[in-house]
C-alpha cells in the first residue's frame, strides 16, 4: 500500500487507539520535533490498521457484514448502539477486504466521504471511485431527521456509484433514526450487537504485555464496566493500568494498578467535585486548574502561567510582601500537586489532571474567553518545550471542542502562526489544527475554515500560509485528499513568499496519486484556459507538474498528452525548454519512456511553429552534453516532429489525436 492507502477514523467509538494516552501523528521537516500523542488518531495507515487489528474484539454480527462486504460492488450499512465498537468494526471490515499485500497501491484507495453537504466544499468533485477502492460513511453523528433525509439521498448516489466501480463502501448509520431508514437500504443493513467487554479489556492487556491472570479481571467493580461502558471507554482503562504501572508510583503488581485505573475512570469527578466545595479562593482554583493543564512543565514555568490565569479572569492580589503569603510548595501540596525529581510538577492521583480540565470547561463557561487568551500567551512561555507546549495546545483543543467552541481553537490557530518566526511552522499552530482536523465532529468545521483562508481575497501571512499548507499535505493529503489538492492549489498561487512550500506539497501529493495527478492536471487546464492574459500561475504550475520527474511512474500517457497540449497552445514558450529537456532526459536514462517524444508531438496538434519550436529545443539538449545516447534521442525526436510536420492532409488528424495507450503502457 501507498501512503494514500489511509482511512480516516474520528474518536471512535470501539476499540480504536493504539497504545498509552491519547495519540496523534504528525508528519514533515517543521514538525519532526512532534512525537504520537494527544487524543486518540483520526486518521489510521496501513500500519495503524495492522496495529488496531491487533487489538480489535469483533461485535456480534461482523462475520455477516463481512460476507456482505466481499463481493465486490458492495455496500454495507452497520447499526447499533452507541459505544458498541461501530466505527473499529467499519475500520476493520474495510481493512479486511481484498489483501493490502496484493493490492494494486497506484489504484486502490481508503477514504472517509463527508457526512453532511456542508462537510464538503463547492469546488470538489463528485464521488469516482475505482475498482477495488474502500470508502467509510459515518452517519452516527447525525441527529436531525431533515438532514438524515439528504444524507440517505447522498447515499444512494454513492451506492450506485460504488456498484457500477466494482468498490466497497461501508456506513454507519446513526442509532437514533432507525424509523427514518429508507427501505430500499433494508438489505445492506447488519446489526452489531457490543463485544464482550471483558475480552476487549483482555485484549488490550495483552497487547501491552501486562502480567496477569483470569480471576484478576473477575471483580463485580470491573465486571460493571465491562457490561456498562462503551468501548472507547474500556480501552482507556486498559491504557490507565499500562501507565499505571509504567508511572512507577502505584505499586508494582497488577491488582494495584488495575485499582488505580478503576477509580480513575469511575472516582474522578466526584473527588474533583468535593475539591472544589473545598477550594474556594481564586488562586487556589486558579493553580488547580494550571496544574491541570501544564501538568509534566517544570515548576517555575507552572508559577508563571498560575501569574498570568489570575491576570486575565481579573483577580486582584492583596498588596503584600510575598514571604508574608503562603509559599507556592505548601500550596501545590494542599492541592494534591506533587513536585517529581526531575522538578516537573504532576497529580498525586491517576488522569486528576484530566478531570479537573473537563471540571473547569463545563462549569466556568462564563471564563472560555479568559481561557483561550491565557492559553494563547501562556503556551509561549520560555520554560515550556516543544512537547511542554504540545501537551498543552491538545489539552486546551480537547476541551474547547468539547464544549464546542472551534473558533477558540482556530482563533489560536492564527495568532501563533502569524507570529511564526521566518521560514518556521509554529508547533503550536500545527498541532491545534491538526487536532481540529481529526476531531469527529468538528473535522469538516475546519476544513471549511481551511477552504475560506486559503480563497479570502487580500494577503495571509506566511507562518500561516506555512501551517496550511502542512495540514493539507500531511493530514488532508491522507483523510481527504481531494480536498487538500484544492486547498493547496489556491495557495500555490497566491503571491505570497510561502507559494513555493505549497507548490511543492501539492506537486509532491499529486505526484504519488494518479488519480490526483489527473485531478490537478484537470484543474490547472481549466484555469489556464481562463487567467488573463500575462498572468501564467496556473500554467506556470501545469508545466511544472507535467515534467519527468513530477510523473507518476510509470505515466499515464493520455493525462500527460491533455496536459502538454494546453502548454503549447499558449505563451510563454519559456515553459517548454525545462519541460521538454526533462521528458529528454528521461528517455535518454530509460529507453521505456520513448513513448514520451511521440505523444509530446501528437499534443502540439501538428502546429508548424510548435513543432519548430521543439526542434529547437531537441537540438540545445542533444550540445548541451556530448554523449551518444543523446544524439540518438534527439534524432528520434526529430523523426517524430518530421512526421507531424510533413503528415499528408489524411493523416494529420491523427497527429493531433489522443494516443491510444495499450493497458501495458498504462
Amino acid at each position: 500500500m501507498t501512503e494514500q492507502d489511509r482511512v480516516t477514523v474520528s474518536d471512535p467509538h470501539g476499540p480504536v487507539n493504539n497504545g498509552e494516552g491519547h495519540q496523534y501523528v504528525f508528519y514533515g521537516a517543521a514538525t519532526d520535533w512532534m512525537t504520537r500523542k494527544g487524543v486518540e488518531s483520526l486518521r489510521i495507515a496501513l500500519e495503524d490498521r495492522v496495529r488496531l487489528a491487533d487489538r480489535f474484539v469483533p461485535p456480534r454480527g461482523y462475520r455477516i457484514a463481512a460476507d456482505h462486504l466481499e463481493k465486490p460492488g458492495s455496500v454495507v450499512l452497520l447499526e447499533g448502539p452507541p459505544g458498541s465498537g461501530r466505527r473499529a468494526a467499519a475500520i476493520m471490515l474495510l481493512h479486511g477486504v481484498g489483501d493490502d499485500r496484493n493490492t494494486d497501491e497506484e489504484r486502490v484507495r481508503v477514504e472517509e466521504l463527508p457526512a453532511t453537504a456542508k462537510d464538503e466544499n463547492r469546488n470538489d468533485k463528485p464521488l469516482t471511485p475505482g475498482e477495488g477502492d474502500r470508502f467509510l460513511l459515518d452517519l452516527s453523528g447525525i441527529t436531525d431527521e431533515e438532514e438524515y433525509t439528504r444524507a440517505q439521498r447522498r447515499l444512494a448516489v454513492h451506492r450506485s456509484k460504488v456498484q457500477e466501480a466494482g468498490a466497497h463502501m461501508v456506513v454507519v448509520l446513526p442509532s437514533v433514526m432507525e424509523y427514518a431508514h429508507a427501505p430500499d437500504f433494508e438489505p445492506h443493513r447488519v446489526k452489531l450487537e457490543r463485544p464482550r467487554g471483558v475480552a476487549v479489556v483482555t485484549r488490550y492487556l495483552r497487547m501491552d504485555r501486562m502480567a496477569f491472570h483470569p480471576a484478576d479481571l473477575r471483580s463485580a467493580g470491573l465486571q460493571h464496566l465491562c457490561d456498562r461502558s462503551p468501548m472507547r471507554e474500556l480501552a482507556r482503562l486498559a491504557r490507565l493500568v499500562k501507565a499505571a504501572r509504567d508511572s512507577g508510583r502505584f505499586g508494582s503488581d497488577f491488582a494495584g494498578w488495575l485499582d488505580q485505573a478503576m477509580h480513575a475512570v469511575t472516582d474522578r469527578a466526584g473527588e474533583v467535585g468535593q475539591q472544589m466545595v473545598a477550594v474556594r479562593t481564586a488562586p487556589e482554583r486558579a493553580l488547580l486548574l494550571t496544574a491541570a493543564v501544564f501538568e509534566g512543565s517544570r515548576a517555575d514555568t507552572v508559577y508563571e502561567a498560575w501569574q498570568r490565569l489570575l491576570k486575565e479572569v481579573g483577580h486582584k492580589e492583596e498588596v503584600t510582601s510575598e514571604f508574608a503569603q503562603t509559599d507556592f510548595g505548601e500550596r501545590l501540596k494542599a492541592l494534591g500537586i506533587e513536585r517529581a525529581p526531575n522538578g516537573r510538577l504532576r497529580f498525586e492521583r491517576l488522569a486528576y489532571a484530566d478531570a479537573v480540565r473537563t471540571y473547569f470547561w463545563a462549569n466556568f463557561p462564563g471564563v472560555r474567553n479568559g481561557l483561550r487568551d491565557w492559553i494563547g500567551s501562556a503556551a509561549e512561555l520560555d520554560g515550556l518545550t516543544t512537547d511542554d507546549q504540545v501537551d498543552v495546545v491538545v489539552r486546551f483543543g480537547e476541551r474547547s471542542l468539547a464544549v464546542r467552541r472551534p473558533d477558540d481553537l482556530f482563533g489560536l490557530v492564527v495568532r501563533w502562526a502569524n507570529d511564526a518566526a521566518r521560514a518556521s511552522s509554529d508547533p503550536r499552530a500545527a498541532t491545534a489544527l491538526e487536532l481540529g482536523l481529526r476531531h469527529e465532529e468538528f473535522g469538516g468545521w475546519f476544513r471549511r475554515r481551511m477552504y475560506e483562508c486559503v480563497t479570502r481575497s487580500g494577503s495571509l501571512s506566511d507562518g500561516l500560509a506555512r501551517v496550511l499548507t502542512t495540514a493539507c499535505h500531511q493530514s488532508l493529503g491522507a483523510t481527504h485528499p481531494d480536498q487538500a489538492v484544492v486547498r493547496l492549489h489556491h495557495l500555490a498561487v497566491r503571491r505570497e513568499g510561502a507559494a513555493h512550500g505549497a507548490r511543492e506539497a501539492l506537486l509532491d501529493l499529486a505526484g504519488r496519486d494518479r488519480r490526483l495527478y489527473r485531478l490537478l492536471i484537470d484543474r490547472l487546464r481549466d484555469r489556464a484556459r481562463q487567467e488573463q492574459p500575462g498572468a501564467h500561475s496556473h500554467l506556470h504550475l501545469l508545466a511544472e507538474l507535467l515534467r519527468s520527474d513530477r510523473a507518476p511512474d510509470p505515466p499515464r500517457w493520455p493525462d500527460l498528452f491533455l496536459g502538454w497540449k494546453t502548454v503549447f497552445s499558449q505563451p510563454p514558450t519559456e515553459l517548454w525548454n525545462p519541460l521538454v529537456s526533462s521528458w529528454l532526459d528521461a528517455v535518454a536514462d530509460d529507453r521505456t519512456q520513448e513513448m514520451a517524444l511521440d505523444v509530446m508531438v501528437r499534443a502540439t496538434h501538428g502546429r508548424t511553429a510548435a513543432l519548430h519550436r521543439l526542434y529547437v529545443i531537441a537540438c540545445g539538449w542533444a550540445r548541451s552534453a556530448r554523449h551518444p545516447s543523446r544524439a540518438a534521442v534527439a534524432a528520434l525526436f526529430w523523426r517524430h516532429i518530421d512526421q507531424a510536420q510533413y503528415a499528408r492532409p489524411e493523416s494529420k488528424e491523427r497527429a493531433g489525436a489522443e494516443p491510444r495507450i495499450t493497458e501495458e503502457e498504462r
